[in-house]
């Protein structure tokens, strides 16, 4: 261990260099400033999850009022929070870069922050989102998919959120800009002159939107799942199930939602396995398929991606900096439940690389683990590989069992 220290150590001038980076500090302030949407939001997720927790766990069902009107309601909060963060992102992130160009503009020079926020929001959007139409009570409307305005679509985000301010930044540097009499608000001019930067930048987008879907079919923010999964064609193995769970903390500590871009690619094999292990133990043989959602849940992301369960209770009770202690009060309790990204970003873990090791390694050295030497309630004797919960219970569930 000493010698990895040393090793980091002997690069700190380098990961100091990175982590001053303008674009990798818009991407952590970014999201750091949507955090009170992620820790607002998931107060409701864990209300919606009650029932298929006191179902499971308890064996009784809860009202029926709160079964069907408090969980809806719960869902509904939810949905137009986290489920949107994506949007939010794009434009904090956008925000927190124009500050960072805004100090390397030439004098008498500025970046409108508001005007890039708006503009990274819609061309996150144009990237991310799909549209299409529908027969609603017999009348064609036009609809989108949701999909990918949540954390799917944080890739997009960032891309939307760089392109927009340097167009921006490029604009104004050059004067490419309508000018108005000095007579005119100042408000109103400032309007105006965002006028050809916004249109550049939503242009510049749709290109990239109409060439990924041309040719790869899918919009820009499923475009790295689609060219990483013949990476993944013979992933049910020792080393794939490792690669698999690398590549999700490694992308996490770039500051990129790595279970979306890693895990739909794999979505046929994570749950077709289940079925395909169902069938055999049904038929008296050895459920063999390690590739299941749930053996990845269950196993390998115990309090989220890099299985940080423990992380926060180190923090909390042996951490003698008021920061991590602080941080340890703070994630806990969502980290219980797989929300582990304050503890991801407030730590930090993402881009800090005395993190790294543990971080990147954890997950596939427990999965290949145990797909080598199965246990009680792992592939050879328990459920895991073979059935499914629903999503936001097998969050849950799974969390409160291990930490008994």
């Amino acid at each position: 261990m000493e010698s990895i220290v040393k090793f980091l150590e002997k690069g700190q001038p380098y990961f100091d260099k990175v982590s001053k980076n303008i674009y990798l500090q818009a991407i952590k302030d970014g999201f750091l400033a949507a955090m009170p949407i992620i820790l607002s939001s998931s107060v409701f997720l864990l209300i919606s999850t009650l029932p298929g927790v006191v179902a499971t766990v308890g064996g009784f069902t809860l009202p029926d009022w709160w079964n069907v009107d408090v969980v809806n309601f719960c869902n509904k909060v939810y949905n137009f929070t986290m489920g949107v963060v994506g949007i939010m992102v794009a434009g904090t992130t956008a925000s927190a870069l124009t500050g960072s160009k805004n100090r390397r503009m030439p004098a008498g020079k500025a970046i409108n922050a508001t005007s890039t926020m708006v503009a990274a929001m819609c061309a996150m959007l144009i990237l991310a989102v799909t549209q299409t139409s529908a027969k609603i009570d017999g009348a064609d409307v036009s609809v989108f998919f949701t999909d990918n305005m949540g954390t799917k679509g944080l890739l997009s985000s960032f891309v939307a959120a760089f392109a927009t301010v340097n167009i921006y930044a490029f604009c104004i540097k050059r004067d490419i800009t309508i000018k108005l009499p000095k007579e005119v608000p100042g408000a109103i001019a400032q309007n105006f002159r965002d006028i050809f930067a916004f249109s550049f930048s939503i242009l510049f987008v749709a290109v990239i939107d109409v060439i990924c879907r041309t040719c790869l079919a899918v919009p820009f923010a499923n475009v790295i799942s689609t060219l990483v999964s013949p990476l993944f064609a013979a992933a049910d193995s020792y080393a794939g199930l490792a690669l698999i769970w690398f590549m999700i903390p490694l992308f996490w500590f770039m500051g990129i939602h790595g279970p979306s871009v890693v895990k739909p690619a794999l979505n046929a094999a994570l749950f077709g396995n289940i079925t395909t292990n169902l069938a055999t133990l049904q038929a008296g043989g050895h459920p063999a398929l390690a590739l299941t959602e749930n053996f990845g849940n269950y196993i390998g992301e115990l309090g989220g991606t890099g299985a940080t369960f423990i992380v926060p209770i180190i923090f909390l009770l042996f951490m003698r900096s008021k920061q991590l202690k602080a941080v340890g009060k703070a994630s806990v309790v969502p980290v219980m439940f797989a929300v582990n990204e304050p503890l991801l970003f407030a730590a930090p873990i993402i881009l800090n690389p005395y993190f790294l090791i543990p971080f990147l390694f954890n997950m596939s050295r427990t999965l290949s683990r145990d797909k080598i030497g199965p246990g009680p309630n792992d592939m050879g004797s328990g459920p895991l590989p073979i059935s499914t919960l629903p999503r936001r219970p097998r969050r849950v569930f799974p969390t409160l069992v291990f930490a008994v």
